[in-house]
């Protein structure tokens, strides 16, 4: 495994939160993009990835109208920070919040990046 994986493969319980998966070669048809250049939004942790069966995914909820969902970036740097790995964000960024509501993914597709990013900022305190 690269990088830019999750370091530790997720369970069938983050599989079905997350539902729908583009494989890097659908998620690049989706973006417009080369393949090489979707890895790179990997890297630079604009997306985040996982071994699935079919090969390295990521979820297609992070694809809004054709580009990177606004906000996931700085939401997954406040999560990291919050001592969060990539498996664990998933899980939290796809779980059901009453509060919301709905998920943090959700909201961060209904553009309230700011909402989203205060509460991943209370999970470090």
């Amino acid at each position: 495994m690269t990088h830019f994986v999750a370091e530790i493969g997720i369970d069938r319980q983050t599989d079905a939160l997350v539902g729908e998966w583009l494989t890097l070669p659908e998620a690049a048809d989706r973006l417009g993009l080369d393949l090489k250049r979707v890895k790179q939004l990997l890297r630079d942790y604009r997306f985040l990835g996982v071994q699935r069966a079919g090969g390295l995914s990521v979820p297609a909820a992070f694809v809004q109208d054709g580009q990177p969902l606004k906000g996931l970036q700085g939401t997954l740097t406040v999560l990291a920070d919050a001592g969060f790995d990539r498996a664990d964000a998933l899980r939290w960024l796809f779980t059901a919040d009453d509060s919301l509501p709905g998920t943090p993914v959700q909201a961060l597709r209904e553009h309230r990046v700011k909402e989203i990013n205060r509460r991943a900022q209370a999970l470090a305190l």
